[in-house]
Protein backbone atom coordinates (compact mmCIF):
# COMPACT_ATOMS: atom_id res chain seq x y z
CA UNK A 1 0.00 0.00 0.00
CA UNK A 2 1.47 3.38 -1.02
CA UNK A 3 1.32 6.75 0.63
CA UNK A 4 -1.92 8.66 0.15
CA UNK A 5 -1.65 11.62 -2.28
CA UNK A 6 -3.24 13.96 0.28
CA UNK A 7 -2.91 15.08 3.88
CA UNK A 8 -5.61 15.00 6.52
CA UNK A 9 -4.49 18.37 7.90
CA UNK A 10 -3.88 21.60 6.02
CA UNK A 11 -0.52 23.33 6.13
CA UNK A 12 -1.99 25.66 8.75
CA UNK A 13 -2.93 22.68 10.89
CA UNK A 14 0.50 21.12 10.44
CA UNK A 15 2.20 24.41 11.40
CA UNK A 16 0.03 24.68 14.51
CA UNK A 17 0.90 21.12 15.54
CA UNK A 18 4.57 21.78 14.93
CA UNK A 19 4.48 24.91 17.09
CA UNK A 20 2.55 23.12 19.84
CA UNK A 21 5.13 20.33 19.78
CA UNK A 22 8.11 22.72 19.87
CA UNK A 23 7.24 26.32 20.85
CA UNK A 24 10.79 27.48 20.13
CA UNK A 25 10.92 26.01 16.61
CA UNK A 26 12.48 28.15 13.88
CA UNK A 27 10.65 28.85 10.63
CA UNK A 28 13.16 26.58 8.92
CA UNK A 29 12.26 23.74 11.29
CA UNK A 30 8.52 24.19 10.82
CA UNK A 31 8.92 24.42 7.03
CA UNK A 32 10.93 21.19 7.05
CA UNK A 33 8.27 19.34 9.02
CA UNK A 34 5.50 20.51 6.69
CA UNK A 35 7.50 20.25 3.49
CA UNK A 36 6.97 23.82 2.29
CA UNK A 37 9.18 26.90 1.87
CA UNK A 38 10.21 29.11 4.77
CA UNK A 39 8.39 32.04 3.14
CA UNK A 40 5.13 30.05 2.97
CA UNK A 41 5.66 29.06 6.59
CA UNK A 42 6.10 32.71 7.58
CA UNK A 43 2.76 33.55 5.95
CA UNK A 44 1.01 30.65 7.67
CA UNK A 45 2.42 31.55 11.10
CA UNK A 46 1.42 35.18 10.51
CA UNK A 47 -2.12 33.94 9.71
CA UNK A 48 -2.19 31.90 12.94
CA UNK A 49 -0.96 34.91 14.96
CA UNK A 50 -3.47 37.23 13.27
CA UNK A 51 -6.32 34.82 14.00
CA UNK A 52 -5.26 34.60 17.66
CA UNK A 53 -4.43 30.88 17.66
CA UNK A 54 -0.72 31.58 18.27
CA UNK A 55 1.14 34.40 19.99
CA UNK A 56 4.83 35.07 19.60
CA UNK A 57 7.36 36.64 21.92
CA UNK A 58 10.85 37.65 20.98
CA UNK A 59 13.51 35.91 23.09
CA UNK A 60 16.90 37.17 22.05
CA UNK A 61 17.34 36.46 18.36
CA UNK A 62 14.52 33.91 18.23
CA UNK A 63 10.78 33.76 18.71
CA UNK A 64 8.95 31.67 21.28
CA UNK A 65 5.36 30.75 20.47
CA UNK A 66 2.36 30.05 22.66
CA UNK A 67 -0.73 28.24 21.36
CA UNK A 68 -4.08 29.59 22.61
CA UNK A 69 -5.53 26.20 23.51
CA UNK A 70 -8.76 27.69 24.89
CA UNK A 71 -9.96 28.95 21.50
CA UNK A 72 -12.62 27.09 19.55
CA UNK A 73 -12.11 25.70 16.08
CA UNK A 74 -15.11 25.89 13.80
CA UNK A 75 -15.90 22.54 12.26
CA UNK A 76 -18.00 22.06 9.11
CA UNK A 77 -20.80 20.24 10.94
CA UNK A 78 -21.34 23.25 13.24
CA UNK A 79 -19.79 21.49 16.25
CA UNK A 80 -17.01 23.55 17.74
CA UNK A 81 -14.13 21.94 19.56
CA UNK A 82 -11.55 23.68 21.71
CA UNK A 83 -8.04 23.71 20.34
CA UNK A 84 -6.53 22.15 23.46
CA UNK A 85 -8.66 19.02 23.10
CA UNK A 86 -7.71 18.67 19.45
CA UNK A 87 -3.99 19.10 20.19
CA UNK A 88 -4.25 16.56 23.01
CA UNK A 89 -5.33 13.97 20.45
CA UNK A 90 -3.07 15.00 17.57
CA UNK A 91 0.26 15.68 19.26
CA UNK A 92 2.74 12.85 18.77
CA UNK A 93 3.30 10.39 21.60
CA UNK A 94 6.88 11.70 21.96
CA UNK A 95 5.55 15.06 23.13
CA UNK A 96 6.85 15.79 26.59
CA UNK A 97 4.55 14.86 29.46
CA UNK A 98 4.91 18.40 30.76
CA UNK A 99 3.58 19.91 27.50
CA UNK A 100 0.77 17.32 27.23
CA UNK A 101 -0.26 18.01 30.85
CA UNK A 102 -0.26 21.76 30.18
CA UNK A 103 -2.44 21.30 27.08
CA UNK A 104 -4.85 19.00 28.94
CA UNK A 105 -4.99 21.47 31.83
CA UNK A 106 -5.78 24.35 29.44
CA UNK A 107 -8.45 22.27 27.72
CA UNK A 108 -10.25 21.23 30.92
CA UNK A 109 -13.39 23.21 31.80
CA UNK A 110 -12.80 26.03 34.25
CA UNK A 111 -14.85 25.93 37.48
Amino acid sequence: MGVAPFRFLSNHGMALLSIAHDPSARMRDIAGVIGITERATQRIVADLVSAGYVSRERQGRRNAYTVATDLSINLPDQRDIDLGSLLGVLLPPGTSDERRDLIEQDASPQA
